[in-house]
């Protein structure tokens, strides 16, 4: 998989490159991170990519003309080396909520582009022109898109082959089933006066797996009752 980021602070995404799980599937190729930096695109001196919005108001906006640029080098690049041009998604809170679904629907893209704005937005006319779709990770503001970036990519790339040490991790993954995961536990087998629940070793699997789905229905109940709303409106078209 491949992926373009328009971002001013590509060295922020070392984050994802460098550690963990996702580091260690960047080095084994498992995808690959494309930077298009703004400011290698802008018509003005000093790198300049921001400027007063019309109309007045507090901050800066981002002109169009630098990242309408930096998106089409990654739709170029992305057509030569694929020959497939993947969707330009732009990270912001009048998004889409960004669920699991989009992460799996986003792991079948050969490639596709992030766009990671900052300052108190960007030009309209970027989203109108070269934007294919928004996500927002929730109902709040970050300084810029990387971090979201950075999170949707995380949720995106785990779901890719071979980067996770066993496939099941994946599938048992909370909202894979519209449900919150069940409890875990590991040794040793008290810790504090807390035990671990006896069906668990019992070496019954059919009990522990009835168990785990009772303990995940009860958990999505009672700390995501929404989840539930939408299991039953999945079965009551």
């Amino acid at each position: 998989m491949r992926c373009d980021i328009v971002t001013l602070f590509p060295e922020m995404f070392a984050a994802l490159t460098e550690y963990g799980v996702t580091g260690r599937a960047a080095k084994r190729g498992r995808y690959t991170l494309v930077f298009h930096n703004p400011r290698d695109h802008t018509p003005l001196p000093h790198r300049q990519v921001d400027d007063r919005p019309y109309g007045g108001g507090p901050g800066m906006v981002m002109r169009p003309e630098p990242l309408t640029a930096a998106i089409r080098a990654a739709k170029t690049a992305q057509h030569t080396e694929l020959g497939f041009t993947g969707p330009v998604i732009y990270l912001s809170p009048q998004g889409k909520r960004f669920t699991q679904a989009d992460a799996h629907r986003l792991a079948q893209y050969p490639a596709f582009t992030l766009l990671c704005g900052r300052y108190e937005g960007i030009d309209q006319r970027v989203i109108d022109l070269e934007v294919d779709e928004e996500l927002s990770l929730g109902d709040f503001v970050l300084s810029g898109g990387e971090l979201a970036a950075m999170v949707v990519l995380d949720a995106t790339i785990r779901l890719l082959p071979g980067v996770l040490g066993d496939a099941e991790s994946a599938r048992r993954d909370s909202f894979q089933a519209g449900l919150l995961d069940h409890p875990h536990y590991t040794r040793p087998e008290t810790f504090e006066g807390l035990r671990v629940p006896s069906v668990l070793l019992s070496g019954n699997h059919t009990a522990i797996q009835k168990w785990r789905q009772a303990q995940a229905m009860e958990r999505t109940a009672r700390c995501r009752p929404d989840l539930l709303d939408d299991r039953k409106d999945a079965f009551n078209p």
